[in-house]
C-alpha cells in the first residue's frame, strides 16, 4: 500500500481539492483506495458523503490521532488531507503514515514565505533525508506559464524539491466538490485541460 500525505500549514491552498481529486483518480483507475482526513472539521470525509453509490467507490479511512486504526487490508492507495496549522502529534503521525508528501502551495511571494519553514523541516526529516519519503510540490491555481510559476520553481528548486505540476484556477473544481465529483468523474470534454495538467502529478504518485 502507498500513503500519500497531502499538506501544508497554511490554510486555503487547495489542499482538499488536491486529496479528494487524487484518491477520485486511483478509484477511477480500479485501484482499491481509502481517503483519510485528519482535520477536526472532517471536510474531505464530508465530501465522501456527498458521493454517490454509483461512481468509483472511495473508502472512508478513521485516523484518529489518539488510536489511529489500520486501513482496511489489501488496500492499494491511501490519501490523507491535513488542517492548515498542522505540527507536533498530527504532523508527526502524517509522516509516520507517509510514503509520499504532496505539498500544494500558490505561488505568491506571500504564501511561499508562509510554506518555507514547513518545507525546510519536511527535508530535514529523517526519513526524507534516507529517501523513505519522497516530497513534490504542486502549484495550485497558478497558470504554468507565467512568471509567479517560475518565481516557484525557482524557490522549490533551492530546497531540491520536484514541481510535480500546476493546478488552474478553475470553477471545475468547486462545482464538480458539491456534488463528491472529481475530474475523473466527468465527461473527458469539460475538464480537458484539467486532466493535462494532473498527469505528470498521478504518474509521481502512482509510482
Amino acid at each position: 500500500m502507498t500513503v500519500i500525505v497531502v499538506a501544508n500549514p497554511k490554510g486555503g491552498v487547495g489542499k482538499s481539492t488536491l486529496a479528494t481529486n487524487l484518491a477520485g483518480y486511483f478509484a477511477a483507475n480500479g485501484e482499491w483506495v481509502a481517503l483519510a482526513d485528519l482535520d477536526k472539521q472532517r471536510s474531505a470525509h464530508a465530501w465522501l458523503t456527498l458521493r454517490a453509490d454509483t461512481l468509483p467507490r472511495i473508502e472512508e479511512w478513521q485516523v484518529d490521532i489518539d488510536a489511529p486504526s489500520k486501513p482496511p487490508k489489501g488496500l492499494e492507495k491511501a490519501v490523507v488531507d491535513t488542517p492548515a496549522g498542522i505540527h507536533g502529534n498530527r504532523l508527526a503521525l502524517a509522516l509516520e503514515l507517509a510514503d509520499k508528501v504532496i505539498v500544494p502551495l500558490q505561488p505568491s511571494m506571500f504564501d511561499i514565505l508562509a510554506t518555507q519553514d514547513f518545507l525546510q523541516k519536511l527535508s530535514k526529516e529523517k526519513a526524507v533525508r534516507k529517501g523513505a519519503i519522497e516530497i513534490g510540490v504542486v502549484g495550485m491555481r497558478v497558470d504554468a506559464r507565467t512568471r509567479s510559476a517560475d518565481q516557484l520553481h525557482r524557490f522549490v528548486e533551492g530546497l531540491e524539491l520536484p514541481v510535480l505540476g500546476f493546478v488552474r484556477d478553475t470553477q471545475n473544481y468547486v462545482q464538480l466538490a458539491a456534488h463528491g465529483l472529481t475530474i475523473w468523474d466527468v465527461a473527458k470534454s469539460r475538464v480537458e485541460k484539467d486532466l493535462e495538467q494532473w498527469q505528470p502529478i498521478v504518474e509521481w504518485a502512482g509510482k
